[in-house]
């Protein structure tokens, strides 16, 4: 089995049509080189053909990462290729991040920033394609590549793409070939051992902040979190508390999506949702700790998402949103260093800062402010 990131088949599917559009013959599988490193991996596309009397090409790849609980498993992709004869200067980058050389479209089902328009594609992505089209493109020629997910639009209805200013289908985000199981042991003690050797340079300062998902760590760049501090983490946050504590970290801060780091604030510390949820009875129980009135916390109990829940006390009573929402920050950093006291004594400030659907950063915990704040840092409200 082929167990690569939704990035990998895409590239396939584009160098298959390129490569049948200079004329050579169709090979079910692809060479596809990958970014710094000397290997290369054999990836299986299933068509491509000339279109148009040869003017454009189309190749056609199926996603297989290997998990059955997989959004992207079985996700047929169609890669358009067409040459262009638009002169350009080697090496210069254009506005969505591509070499002046590759035109790049997201096509139907390819997910784009809600804000910008721009396509939501990894740098990885970016660059798994331009170290791959470049060396087959003819001197003289500019690149147009679409990439159409058929599917991926309505996929994309069963991730949390909107929560993170994503529409109309899915990103292209992964961030290495290989496919990196959130829940699975083997991420587990990939984290952990990325933990212990930032811990152990000689630059450690004591603060570290965990991050979960690719749409997370942009977040928190763009914030202006400290790069070399952050740790992109999967599931196992439980795990990963206790090992932070025991590497000799001071202060370390959780920042997610409001919708995931929820679970901590009921103390569900393994947070894949096939594993565990409980959001909604978590966030009503916040609710009826802060004295909400009975009608919202019946509207609560009776919404379908945390998000659901939010937009709905947003425009029924505003005011109980900071209220709820502030109780779920400063759980998250009780729940988390009570957790971590179970295993071991630890004086470990845990902070939170947490951001909705719309990309927001809103709400911290006491700890998490007076960390962001000792970065300069400013929470809007």
């Amino acid at each position: 089995m082929h167990e690569y990131t939704l990035p990998v088949w895409v590239v396939a599917a584009a160098k298959s049509a390129t490569n049948i559009l200079i004329g050579n013959k169709f090979k079910d599988t692809e060479i596809i080189d990958l970014p710094n490193q000397k290997e290369s991996i054999k990836v299986p596309v299933c068509s491509s053909a000339l279109l148009d009397s040869g003017e454009r090409s189309l190749a056609v790849s199926r996603c297989q990462s290997g998990l059955p609980l997989d959004v992207t498993r079985g996700l047929e992709i169609w890669a358009y290729i067409q040459f262009t004869n638009e002169s350009f200067q080697s090496g210069k980058i254009v506005e969505n991040g591509f070499p002046n050389w590759l035109d790049f479209h997201a096509g139907y089902g390819v997910g784009k920033f809600e804000a910008s328009g721009q396509p939501c594609i990894s740098r990885f992505a970016r660059d798994l394609l331009c170290i791959n089209l470049y060396p087959l493109l003819p001197k003289g020629s500019s690149i147009k590549v679409e990439i159409v997910l058929p599917e991926g639009k309505d996929r994309a209805l069963k991730t949390s793409n909107e929560a993170f200013g994503v529409v109309d289908g899915l990103s292209l985000i992964g961030t290495q070939a290989e496919v990196q199981i959130s829940a699975s042991p083997d991420q587990l003690r990939n984290c952990k051992e990325i933990l212990q050797n930032k811990c152990s340079k000689s630059t450690f300062d004591g603060c570290l902040t965990f991050v979960i998902g690719e749409n997370g760590m942009d977040l928190a760049l763009k914030f202006g979190l400290p790069v070399n501090q952050i740790i992109k983490t999967g599931n196992w946050l439980g795990p990963l508390l206790v090992a932070a504590a025991e590497n000799g970290v001071k202060k370390l801060l959780l920042f997610g999506y409001h919708g995931k780091l929820v679970k901590l604030s009921g103390g569900v510390f393994h947070t894949h949702h096939h594993l565990a949820d409980g959001r909604i009875e978590i966030l009503t129980s916040l609710a009826f700790r802060e004295g909400i009135s009975l009608d919202l916390i019946d509207l609560i109990s009776k919404s379908t998402s945390v998000e659901n829940a939010l937009l709905t006390l947003e425009s029924k009573n505003p005011e109980s949103v900071a209220l709820i929402w502030g109780r779920m920050a400063k759980e998250i950093e009780i729940k988390s260093l009570s957790y971590v006291n179970r295993y071991l004594s630890s004086s470990m400030e845990i902070g939170s800062l947490l951001f909705d659907r719309k990309r927001q950063i809103r709400w911290a915990g006491l700890q998490g402010l007076k960390q962001i704040n000792s970065l300069g840092l400013i929470l809007k409200s």
